[in-house]
């Protein structure tokens, strides 16, 4: 088969890692009998600098015409110091989650049993840790209006969701909890917020539609401290925009490393595969940064866009093998520590 992967790097590490992504994918090509056409975009940072704009036209058309998008990072420090920009790398991100409908994020969050002892909760609390973080992503305080006034003492930002939103979202909820262990946390403010009461009502009158599902629901505070006492107590976690960013930050910390983790934006058009890093631009260029959860991403980009499961598995193993014969990079080596390069060519060699 061929398929049609849009390539946007992006800033900082974003081209060092996605390089070894797409080692990977070719490797996985060569072994499955695929052919994978890649094609390079500019976004963030490198697209301002280039074109004054960070998710331009023809960026956006190559993810339309695209199967699957491999996405890198966006983030540049000379924009990150300077409040009064008018432009910013972070705004690709924004412009790219609602031009291509990307209203899903997918975090899977698990541990890894040779990196246990690098989370920092105590063994029996993390180890067999497994659930998936769902939040929503073209709506909330993150794109509702916005504003100062004219004397600059005041601010706002709207809060807004719709019935059709919230829908959509808590259905890709249920859908997921189904292929799982059937159990699903709606996490809201519903005792405060007005959206949050619209959440809980939608969550209630679907829950009958999914008799099998047990759903359970959890203000967003409780939640912060339970993900953290009791990590294996959830499956399934479906939440707004901006409750989804914090929470599934947190829950990346317990698996010892964010250069573990993968996550995948599910669109109306096309869908974006990532790892939940920035561009960490301490590390650009210097060929340091752990590329596991960006090659991680390409398997969900298999799974999820493309429905190649028995290829994203055999990334997986691949992946565990690495991390069982201490193929790593610095940030969770307790040997010799790998190369960014050097672990990419290990796993494409290696499938």
């Amino acid at each position: 088969m061929n398929y049609n992967i849009a390539v946007l790097a992006g800033d900082g590490i974003g081209p060092e890692i996605v390089a070894q992504a797409i080692k990977v994918l070719e490797a996985v090509g060569k072994k499955f009998k695929h052919t994978f056409n890649f094609t390079e975009a500019i976004v963030g940072a490198t697209a301002i600098d280039q074109v004054g704009d960070p998710f331009p036209e023809e960026t956006y058309m190559l993810c339309m015409n695209s199967d699957a998008v491999l996405f890198g990072a966006i983030g540049d420090p000379k924009y990150d110091n300077d409040p009064k920009a008018k432009v910013r790398p972070e705004q690709g991100l924004l412009a790219m989650r609602k031009k291509l409908g990307l209203y899903a994020n997918i975090r899977p969050v698990t541990t890894f049993p040779s990196l246990i002892h690098k989370s920092p909760l105590r063994r029996e609390l993390v180890e067999g840790a497994d659930f998936v973080v769902i939040r929503e992503l073209t709506g909330g305080i993150y794109f509702g209006d916005k504003g100062r006034s004219e004397d600059l003492n005041m601010a706002f930002d709207n809060c807004v969701y719709t019935r059709p939103e919230v829908e959509r979202i808590l259905e890709l909820g249920f859908e997921y909890a189904a292929k799982r262990d059937k159990r699903l946390t709606v996490v809201d403010k519903a005792n405060v917020l007005a959206t949050s009461r619209l959440w809980r009502e939608i969550a209630q009158e679907m829950t009958p539609e999914h008799p099998e599902i047990e759903v359970d629901y959890m203000f967003v505070d409780n939640a912060a401290m339970q993900i953290i006492q009791w990590p294996k107590k959830f499956d399934v976690m479906v939440t707004e925009n901006m409750f989804g960013d914090i929470l599934s930050d947190e829950a990346s910390v317990i698996t010892g490393s964010l250069g573990l983790l993968p996550s995948a934006s599910v669109g109306i058009h096309t869908s974006v595969f990532e790892p939940i890093h920035g561009s960490y631009p301490q590390a650009t260029g210097k060929d340091i940064a752990n590329p596991l959860a960006t090659v991680l991403s390409a398997a969900m980009l298999l799974e999820l866009a493309l429905d190649l499961m028995e290829e994203a598995q055999a990334i997986r193993d691949v992946v565990d093998k690495s991390m069982t014969a201490g193929v790593v990079t610095e940030d969770i080596s307790e040997g010799k520590a790998y190369k960014t390069s050097e672990v990419g060519d290990w796993l494409a060699a290696n499938l």
